[in-house]
């Protein structure tokens, strides 16, 4: 079957355990200081790749995320964006878009109970329900279901939808209550190629989202800042009651990375509603 396009951009890919992250490690932010390390050019290295490794090795959110066992430094987005939104709650279905390598998704298997304090093991019960999406195979991890797809192949939500519908014992009645995308594509350098291409990915996230989610539920996606969005926001006020952006601290500065947090979807009402 086919997944989520894109990755959680930005984090080492290698890195972490194979399982949900230790619940010790549940902080939105890097702790503890970290020794700058610097890099020189080697013989079969560029200029560019040099700066690149040195931003990776000096990244706190990268180093914390070694250190707490998460598959990416993506994790601490998330993390942040729940802080603020109040995201994730036990006993609930979620389905996350572009999961690979899975930083996200050992943030959802946390909150719904799995790995704690074991580090990736199978963890405490759960009466919540996880889909973690992407075009790129992932190890396993316990209490998560992977899917191999393309949000833009309409298989791909029908594969979604028959898992959702074999967890229907769920409280969501074979229905997500979140639906989350961290879905980038791959960037060309050309700003605004790039931030049509991204806002495509929100586009189709959304899209699956409406045919999967339950009366009430929400949508995260991730877009870059920029002037195409306006479609995407015009949709996702008439389909949610509330439409927020977000920046999280672990979103590079110089990124033009952002958020769109939307709750309270409205099923098949289409109600115009002012971003809040």
């Amino acid at each position: 079957m086919a997944a989520g396009s894109g990755n959680k951009g930005g984090g080492s890919k290698g890195g972490g355990a194979k399982g949900g992250a230790k619940s010790s490690a549940a902080k939105s932010t890097p702790s503890g200081r970290h020794l700058s390390v610097r890099v020189k050019t080697a013989r079969r290295r560029n200029s560019s790749s040099t700066r690149w490794l040195q931003r990776q090795l000096n990244d706190p959110y990268v180093i914390s995320a070694k250190k707490d066992g998460y598959r990416s430094r993506a994790a601490y987005k998330l993390l942040q964006l729940d802080e603020k939104f109040h995201l994730l709650k036990r006993n609930q279905a979620v389905v996350d878009l572009g999961a690979a390598p899975g930083g996200w998704t050992q943030v959802i298997l946390n909150a719904q109970g799995y790995g704690a304090g074991t580090g990736g093991g199978s963890g405490g019960a759960s009466g919540g329900l996880v889909i973690a999406v992407d075009v790129t195979e992932m190890d396993a991890m316990a209490g998560a279901q992977m899917l191999v797809g393309d949000v833009m192949d309409l298989e791909t939500e029908a594969t979604i939808r028959d898992a959702l519908s074999e967890g229907a014992g769920g409280p969501a009645g074979g229905r997500a209550d979140l639906v989350l995308s961290d879905m980038a594509p791959p960037a060309t350098g050309h700003q605004a190629t790039d931030h049509l291409r991204i806002i495509a990915l929100a586009e189709a996230a959304l899209d699956l989202a409406k045919g999967v989610l339950a009366e009430g539920g929400g949508f995260v996606a991730k877009v870059w800042q920029g002037g195409a969005e306006q479609e995407l926001l015009k949709a996702l006020k008439r389909d949610f009651k509330s439409v927020r952006h977000a920046k999280p601290a672990a979103s590079r500065s110089d990124s033009a990375e952002m958020y769109v947090v939307a709750t309270g979807y409205r099923g098949g009402e289409s109600t115009e509603n002012d971003e809040t």
